[in-house]
Formats: structure tokens, C-alpha cells, sequence
């Protein structure tokens, strides 16, 4: 399993339109091949500021599946003009768990 973790800076002013935009946008991504969860948390110290969690079953299903797919480009129109900077995403694998 691999977690994708993007820091996600949005406009302030913004949160509220994003969230419900991100609400929709939920609906493509859990319907992706190799999707498992996600989660999109809330910065308490900075209120335009959250971090989507996503695991996925294989980096590929990330960033090949989803990314070159025809559901992405719907996910960027709902999704992407909300960001300032736009946001880097990287990807992790287990070390240890409690």
C-alpha cells in the first residue's frame, strides 16, 4: 500500500467552496482501480491550510491510473484553481505501525 500526502494551501476566503468541492470531487476518486481511503484534514493553526491523505494499492494506481485518466481532468476542474501555491505531492510506504 502506498499513502499519497499533498498539503493543500487554498485561497484564504476559499475554504468553505473547497471543501464542498472537494466533497464532490471525493465521488471520482473513490471510484479509481487501486483507491482504498482517504481522509482531508483540517489545519487547526492555519485555517487555508489542510492535508489529503489517499492510500492507494500500488504508486502506479496513483500516478498513472488516476492521474492519466479522464476522471483526473474533472478532479483538476473542481479542484485546482483553489490552490495558491499549487500543492507538491509525495508518497510514503509503511515503516512501522502501532
Amino acid at each position: 500500500m502506498i499513502l499519497e500526502v499533498a498539503v493543500l494551501n487554498v485561497i484564504a476566503g476559499k475554504e468553505v467552496e473547497f471543501e464542498t468541492a472537494f466533497h464532490n470531487a471525493s465521488k471520482i476518486i473513490v471510484a479509481m482501480k487501486g483507491y482504498i481511503s482517504h481522509q482531508l484534514q483540517h489545519c487547526i493553526e492555519n485555517q487555508s491550510q489542510y492535508v489529503l491523505l489517499v492510500n492507494w494499492a500500488t504508486l502506479e494506481d496513483h500516478t498513472q491510473g488516476f492521474r492519466g485518466s479522464a476522471q483526473y481532468q474533472e478532479w483538476r476542474a473542481l479542484l485546482h484553481h483553489f490552490y495558491d501555491p499549487f500543492p507538491i505531492v509525495e508518497h510514503y510506504t509503511l515503516v512501522m505501525e502501532n
